[in-house]
């Protein structure tokens, strides 16, 4: 819910942020107070630092150095059960038409060799936040928006607050274990890494997540890397809480090792339709017949032509031509060794129907029941 949100009222960007570039565009030279809610400026001719004030009316305000920013003013107090009142953030790439200087992003997965990212945190007391780096990615080379996948790393997390989603395990990056969340806020999936305990620098291969998250038949190499940020989702106070350097480089000319599927996978897909003249309806039964559980599931496969998915339910079903993309929702990503998985959609028909034939789970065939 609380990324949803920050989806919505991040629309504003659309009107405002290019007011913002124009009135706060170029090298901050110097410090730089930023109180506008969406307000910007460009650090070392290379990153933006939004101030992205999206959960709250109260005032909050940052101040902007040659290397970062520190929240000056937080006013806003938010439920720990509900969204945040910002995302004060440092970053590379585009968010919301708003593109750093010089960018290479957007970027197809399948064409970056490396990318790395060094980040220095302070952390102040008594306050109930995360300091969060986001990964952002898109099926297209979206430079405005919503994109259908945010990866979040959670270098620290305090107060009872918690990641979109349930716990699907664990996984090791960056020299370090992390429990990784999976979920969905209804406008794009999640995947969050959350270290146990915090965490103040890190210099790290962002390509080392993108590709745990391939791996999870979350993205294909397809996508694209539209943007990496950094900062913090104050919930109430915040004050002190700063980026004191942050750096990021993605470069391209090279293709990442191809997807593991993860052992004892196994898959059988029960394709049920139902049309007629002008539209048809068709669920779909995902069946584990491996010996491994599934945490976190996409199923893709091609539609005959003539048919176009309208909506959907018990999943987040995507079509880009003629190819469907189903991912669980929030409650329904584990597969037990023998269990299932179900959800539906409706669509229009124009011509002779025809099913599907092929399906790939997570990366892996699956036999049609």
């Amino acid at each position: 819910m609380r990324r949803l949100l920050r989806a919505l009222a991040a629309t504003g960007l659309l009107v405002s942020g290019s007011l913002v570039a124009v009135a706060l565009g170029g090298n901050a030279s110097a410090d730089t107070q930023i109180c506008e809610q969406y307000g910007s400026t460009v650090i070392g001719n290379r990153y933006v630092v939004q101030n992205n004030r999206w959960g709250t009316s109260a005032q909050q305000c940052i101040n902007v150095t040659d290397t970062g920013f520190e929240i000056t003013t937080q006013n806003g107090s938010n439920p720990t059960n509900g969204a945040p009142t910002a995302y004060p953030s440092v970053y590379l790439g585009c968010h919301y038409t708003n593109c750093s200087p010089g960018t290479n992003l957007p970027i197809q997965v399948s064409q970056i060799s490396s990318a790395t990212s060094s980040i220095t945190y302070r952390y102040v007391s008594g306050a109930i936040y995360n300091a969060s780096y986001d990964i952002w990615l898109d099926p297209t080379p979206k430079t405005d928006g919503v994109n259908q996948m945010e990866i979040m790393i959670w270098l620290n997390r305090q107060g009872p607050i918690q990641p979109i989603g349930s716990p699907v395990g664990t996984a090791t990056l960056a020299g370090r274990t992390w429990e990784v969340w999976r979920g969905s806020n209804g406008s794009n999936n999640v995947i969050s890494y959350v270290a146990p305990s915090p965490i103040t620098s890190l210099n790290f291969s962002v390509l080392d997540f993108i590709t745990d998250v391939r791996n999870r038949g979350a993205i294909t190499n397809s996508w694209y890397l539209t943007s990496i940020q950094a900062g913090f989702e104050p919930w109430q106070g915040g004050v002190g809480l700063a980026v004191t350097s942050f750096s990021a480089a993605v470069n391209g000319g090279g293709t990442p090792p191809p997807t593991t599927p993860p052992p004892g996978t196994g898959c059988a897909v029960t394709y049920t339709p139902n049309s007629w003249n002008t539209g048809f309806t068709a669920d779909v039964r995902i069946t584990n017949t491996g010996s491994g559980t599934v945490n976190g599931w996409t199923l893709t496969y091609q539609l005959p032509a003539g048919q176009q998915v309208t909506n959907s339910w018990n999943a987040t079903v995507s079509q880009s031509g003629s190819t469907v993309t189903a991912r669980n929702l929030s409650w329904n990503g584990t597969i037990a060794p023998g269990g299932s998985a179900s959800f539906g959609y409706q669509g229009t028909l124009s011509g002779a129907y025809a099913s599907p034939t092929s399906f790939t789970l997570n990366g892996v065939p699956c036999a049609a029941a």
